[in-house]
């Protein structure tokens, strides 16, 4: 079934580009007449460019996953109230990207930091094409700027991560079996009290031979926040399984990877210029509070575009970027 959406899917697709272009063939018949079509044609030929550039990037999203929901963490790097403060701008810039590519958005799990920021939280983004557009953002991210909690107003470097993991379908085979769980639950909660309650509802799952932790708290039913913890937990185990296989893959092949964790993929400076750059495109954007404010299109086509042609880079910064 999934299989023959997508085959639908490009049919659609195929059969609009192919009557745009038959519209346009026909304007510039009428031009050719003597006809004023100038400022059909001109928006005809937009709206085809646009349906182009769309078609573009969903067509790169081929993975297995790519067009399944996204479940995205973030966690602040150290530093303290620094980092959790550039960790909460950073989901914020996340929830106003998805608002406008018109995904749904749940705050599923939001640890706020002592003082400002958030020491962690968890959204899940549902929509087409979710995971594989916000797979793109997965790794850590470098701020630059005066702090405002400096005092003496020194410029300060802080660092988040990003996790991005698809939301699998309930047929996808990953055992998990109960006495391999420590389930804890608590009293939820949030920023200005918007997700607090007064029961336990919270959930916390504890997966004991591997270690990973995962939390639910945005529904106010105990059952609930258990149902979705869980769909997080396959999630990670999932790419857990995944990226064995690939590290076995790698050895077996003999190549020589480096896939250690702490390299930043794009850094944000405020002070003393004001520049985005990503450093595995090396795409380069001045207006950072349009960027900060969900503007990440550019960003995410040119690596999905690089990430296709194979052209992409390593996501190094260079020293004094």
């Amino acid at each position: 079934m999934q299989r023959r959406r997508r085959i639908d899917d490009d049919l659609t697709l195929l059969r609009s580009l192919q009557r745009r272009s038959d519209d346009l063939s026909v304007l510039l018949e009428w031009a050719e007449g003597g006809e004023d079509v100038t400022a059909d044609f001109t928006r005809g030929l937009q709206e085809l460019r646009q349906e182009v550039e769309a078609a573009e990037t969903k067509k790169m999203l081929g993975g297995e996953h790519d067009r399944t929901n996204a479940i995205v963490t973030i966690h602040p790097g150290a530093g303290g109230t620094e980092s959790q403060d550039w960790a909460e701008m950073l989901l914020r810039m996340y929830l106003r990207w998805s608002e406008r590519r018109g995904f749904k958005r749940d705050v599923i799990d939001y640890q706020p930091g002592e003082e400002a920021g958030i020491k962690s939280a968890t959204l899940m983004l549902a929509g087409d094409y979710a995971y594989g557009l916000m797979a793109a953002e997965a790794g850590v991210h470098r701020l630059v700027r005066i702090s405002p909690f400096d005092q003496a107003a020194r410029r300060h470097t802080s660092f988040a991560s990003v996790f991005v993991w698809p939301e699998l379908p309930e047929d996808v085979d990953i055992e998990i079996e109960e006495k391999d769980l420590r389930i804890d639950t608590y009293r939820s909660s949030g920023a200005g009290g918007q997700h607090v309650n007064v029961t336990d509802s919270a959930v916390r799952i504890t997966h004991l031979p591997t270690g990973i932790v995962v939390s639910c708290q945005n529904e106010r039913s105990q059952h609930k926040n258990r149902a979705q913890a869980m769909k997080v937990l396959k999630a990670r185990l999932f790419d857990l399984k995944q990226k064995e296989q690939q590290a076995k893959l790698e050895q077996l092949g003999g190549e020589k990877r480096d896939i250690a964790f702490g390299s930043q993929i794009r850094s944000y400076v405020l002070q003393p210029y004001q520049m985005i750059k990503d450093h595995r495109t090396k795409v380069e954007v001045g207006d950072v509070h349009r960027v900060l404010d969900g503007d990440l299109d550019q960003f995410i086509k040119t690596y999905l575009m690089q990430k296709a042609s194979g052209t992409l880079g390593t996501g190094t910064a260079d020293e004094g970027d």
